[in-house]
């Protein structure tokens, strides 16, 4: 007969003494428990001890969390959360060095929980903590020639249990003092610091100025561009990450009239290229978390164009419209006529007729077509530093196209603008970061001006991909819709530098959009019509039932799992399959991975399929409740399932790989009768499906089927052919 269901068998520890086996009653007061484990290991004031779990987290046990204690589960008799913080809150005061670092190395692993915290927090520790940080190691750094170890060991303790308590969001960012500031920007700001001690100082500053628009102010006046620079250029991947989250966290937080001169100090600082030289074209691979950081810092960067994008051209400013004239002249190469070219209507004439040349929609004041935001003067930007820097390539295409028929002109002007148009929804300019993109092009860390020189390469494919097309006026619009596919397409590759994105799109003309779109039509499109989605719905049960049998046949194999165990510093291994009448699930402990199948008489466990209520994934096993909050079990979050059976028992697994937990996840639920969800069912449905579809479709292939139906044919002379069945 199961247990009931609010009973739990656990293992409980105490230093000295042999594990004991005893059952927890959910039903009673978790201060009930303890008192009875203290009696039973003859632990006098009971209220001062509490339960957190045998492993590396050491989280307390709590009313609030103590329903996720699992048949099985180790505990840990041990002093309670209060009496462990005010230890640690006199521990970390003692005059003996030796003590003073056990004790900050103790109080670093114990922030992580967040009932230890709450305590620690109350006694005021955070205030200990930064007054420690503001004058306690002025009297360390005395001795730091003789005890540098020590020294950095101390303040890197100091400042991960600050950073630990600080995440849990109990205390306000905005309590710090100036001192304490000063302090963590000095860290920062000297050349020869612990790797530690640095990493953890720029975590705090990038968290003050993210949290506090106050502390943004103070961060700002004591950290500089130039103290952070240097930490770029060293070898520690860590430090570079958090060194530009410091800076895109200035950046975000900086007011609008500040960004761009910010901006100014970060191209002084060739920032960019420091960047490029020593992350991305390290040798060392970047990790998600520096890919998040370079997108952040390109978004801001290319944010920097909005106030530009946002304003209208003043048709009465000389400056603006001077800026016109100076595209006419590059483009014609005329000088300034006011003086000696005959009557104002003559000049007049002369320049509608340039101007029409150049593209565009009102020729006789251009100025009103840059009042459309956005792109605003963004665009006129991006026209006049193409004729300045590429101004062979400007010439030749406003030449080029002021030959043409009307209707089959490139309109310059036009195309400048609404191609500065697209370019600003591509890049999403003026957007906030997303927190969890990690989307950032190596190409706009290659030069100073990425924007305008991506702008200058778009612009000159538009004018090839408007020749492919022979497109007129008419075709504005599809010549732009395929400009954009272009782009997009050559952008998903990620191109190292702007000349690779040029080489990519000589690959990408019009000729080969057409084969990419006919392909992909082939593939998605001329299976829309009714008759064929008919037949696919057909078709669509035997291939999922064909899926089905695969999966079953896979569990029958059986697959070895690994035990993650925080406990044991070799990994143990188990082996499962089921029985080839899909009944019962054989599973067993093994020594190491098995080379080929294992058979079922070695399999000493069983359970019976029949006795399998649930299959339950990711965040849901508990497993991963239990070790969700550690980092190192992030990895394997995506690859854990558990199956629910008997009253409250499960049997967790974490498979081996992707392809190995969609296997099980789809067989398990197969064997339940229910629906197989894994993105690789949907993958190995579609492969199959449209296997099968062609395969049917063969014979249809270059038939023209008419879009009307045939003609009814006329009636038969007689009916002596029809069989009456009654």
């Amino acid at each position: 007969m199961p247990p009931p269901a609010d009973i739990v068998k656990v293992a409980i520890e105490w230093p000295g003494a042999f594990p004991k086996l005893m059952e927890i009653d959910q039903k009673k007061p978790l201060s009930a428990i303890i008192k009875e484990v203290c009696e039973g290991w003859s632990v006098q004031n009971y209220e001062n001890y509490a339960l957190q779990n045998a492993d590396s987290t050491n989280f307390y046990i709590t009313e609030k969390n103590r329903n996720d204690i699992k048949n099985g589960s180790i505990l840990r008799l041990t002093k309670s959360p209060a009496t462990t913080a005010l230890e640690l809150h006199e521990r970390i005061q003692s005059s003996s060095m030796d003590a003073k670092l056990e004790a900050l190395k103790d109080l670093a692993s114990s922030s992580r929980d967040v009932t230890f915290a709450q305590e620690f927090i109350n006694l005021d520790g955070i205030s200990l903590l930064t007054q420690m940080v503001e004058s306690g190691t002025e009297r360390y750094q005395k001795l730091q020639k003789i005890m540098k170890p020590c020294f950095g060991d101390l303040l890197s303790f100091t400042l991960t249990a600050f950073v630990e308590l600080m995440d849990h969001g109990i205390v306000s960012w905005d309590t710090f003092s100036v001192a304490f500031i000063k302090k963590i920007a000095g860290y920062v700001s000297k050349s020869a610091m612990d790797a530690a001690v640095l990493q953890r100082s720029l975590a705090i500053l990038e968290s003050m100025v993210l949290n506090s628009q106050d502390l943004y102010q103070k961060v700002a006046q004591e950290i500089t561009i130039g103290q952070l620079i240097p930490h770029l250029q060293g070898p520690d991947q860590d430090i570079q990450t958090y060194t530009i989250a410091v800076i895109n966290a200035l950046f975000l937080k900086a007011p609008e009239e500040k960004r761009q001169e910010m901006a100014h100090i970060l191209a002084q600082k060739q920032l960019r290229s420091i960047i490029l030289a020593n992350v991305i074209r390290s040798t060392k691979p970047i990790n998600d978390e520096m890919a998040h950081q370079l997108y952040v810092l390109q978004v801001l960067t290319f944010n920097l164009l909005e106030d530009r994008m946002m304003t209208k051209m003043d048709p009465q400013d000389q400056a603006q419209r001077d800026i016109i004239f100076e595209l006419r002249r590059i483009a014609f190469d005329v000088e300034c006529d006011s003086t000696n070219s005959g009557s104002i209507e003559k000049r007049k004439s002369m320049y509608t007729r340039d101007y029409k040349k150049l593209g565009f929609i009102n020729h006789v004041n251009p100025a009103v077509d840059f009042t459309q935001i956005p792109p605003g003067m963004l665009a006129l930007d991006n026209m006049l530093y193409f004729a300045r820097h590429h101004q062979d390539s400007y010439v030749r295409i406003v030449l080029e196209n002021s030959s043409r028929e009307d209707k089959h002109e490139c309109p310059f002007g036009r195309s400048s603008i609404e191609l500065t148009k697209m370019l600003c929804e591509i890049l999403k300019v003026g957007e906030l970061p997303s927190e969890n993109c990690h989307d950032f092009h190596p190409m706009f860390f290659t030069h100073d001006r990425s924007f305008e020189e991506f702008f200058c390469i778009c612009i000159q494919l538009l004018n090839k991909t408007w020749k492919e097309m022979r497109a007129t006026s008419e075709d504005f619009n599809k010549v732009m819709q395929v400009v954009r596919e272009q782009i997009m397409r050559a952008l998903t590759v990620k191109p190292n530098s702007l000349d690779q994105f040029k080489t990519r799109l000589q690959n990408l003309s019009y000729t080969e959009i057409l084969k990419i779109r006919q392909s992909e039509r082939m593939n998605q499109e001329d299976f829309q019509s009714r008759p064929i989605l008919e037949l696919r719905e057909k078709i669509q049960p035997e291939i999922m039932e064909l899926i089905k049998q695969q999966r079953l046949n896979r569990l029958c194999d059986g697959t070895c799992f690994r035990k993650i165990s925080s406990r044991r510093r070799q990994d143990k291994f188990w082996y499962c399959r089921l029985s080839p009448n899909h009944k019962v699930l054989h599973y067993g402990d093994l020594e190491e991975s098995p080379q080929g199948e294992v058979p079922h008489d070695s399999l000493q466990e069983k359970l019976p399929v029949a006795d399998i209520k649930a299959v339950v994934t990711g965040k849901d096993c508990p497993h991963m409740k239990e070790k969700g909050a550690l980092k190192q079990n992030k990895e394997v979050l995506e690859l854990a399932f558990s199956v629910l059976y008997e009253s409250d028992e499960y049997l967790n697994f974490i498979a081996p790989d992707k392809h190995e937990y969609c296997v099980w996840t789809d067989g398990l639920n197969a064997l339940l009768g229910k629906e197989m969800t894994s993105e690789f069912t949907k993958s190995d449905l579609d492969t199959l499906l449209n296997m099968e579809m062609k395969l049917r479709l063969l014979d249809l292939e270059n038939i023209q089927i008419p879009e009307a139906p045939p003609p009814i044919p006329k009636e038969p002379s007689n009916y002596d052919f029809v069989y009456d069945c009654n």
